[in-house]
C-alpha cells in the first residue's frame, strides 16, 4: 500500500527505473502520442474519455513522486487556425503546481515542431496520454535528483 497520490503500477515501474535527466511527457487529447514519442518511452493511456484525466491531475500526482528540474510547454501559434493571442490559462496552472511543489523551475517554451522533436528523443522514458481537452496542454518534464 502506498501513501502518496501516485498509485498507477505502470507509471511507478517506469519512474522507478528512470533517473536524473530522464523526461516525462504528459500529453493532451490532441497530441499525436502514438507517433511523437521517444523510442524508449512507455506509453500509458489515461484517456478514458474527453476531459478525463486532465494534464494538471497527472502533474499533481507526478510532483508527489519525483523531483523535477525542468519543464517545457509547446509555444502557442500566434497565426493560423490554432492561434492564441495570449498564453493558454493552463500554463498558469502548470506554473502554480510547479511552484507549490517547490521545484523552482520556470516553463520553457518550445516551438510546436521542435517540441515534437524534444518529446521524441531517446531520453523520454514515459508518455502519458490524457483526455485533456484544453489546447496546448502538453508538458515535458525533466526528472531531477533527490537531495
Amino acid at each position: 500500500m502506498l501513501k502518496f497520490q501516485l498509485l498507477h503500477p505502470e507509471i511507478l515501474q517506469v519512474l522507478g527505473s528512470s533517473g536524473h535527466s530522464s523526461k516525462i511527457l504528459i500529453a493532451d487529447g490532441n497530441y499525436p502520442f502514438a507517433t511523437k514519442r521517444g523510442p524508449n518511452s512507455k506509453l500509458v493511456f489515461l484517456n478514458l474519455s474527453p476531459g478525463m484525466l486532465q494534464v494538471t491531475d497527472v502533474l499533481k500526482a507526478l510532483l508527489a513522486a519525483v523531483p523535477v528540474e525542468a519543464a517545457a510547454v509547446m509555444q502557442p501559434a500566434r497565426t493560423g487556425p490554432y492561434a492564441l493571442k495570449q498564453d493558454p490559462p493552463v500554463f498558469a496552472e502548470f506554473k502554480k503546481l510547479l511552484d507549490d511543489a517547490g521545484t523552482g523551475v520556470k516553463l520553457d517554451r518550445i516551438e510546436r515542431f521542435k517540441f515534437y522533436d524534444a518529446a521524441s528523443t531517446p531520453d523520454v522514458c514515459l508518455t502519458i496520454a490524457t483526455g485533456e481537452q484544453r489546447i496546448y496542454a502538453n508538458l515535458l518534464l525533466t526528472i531531477g535528483v533527490v537531495r
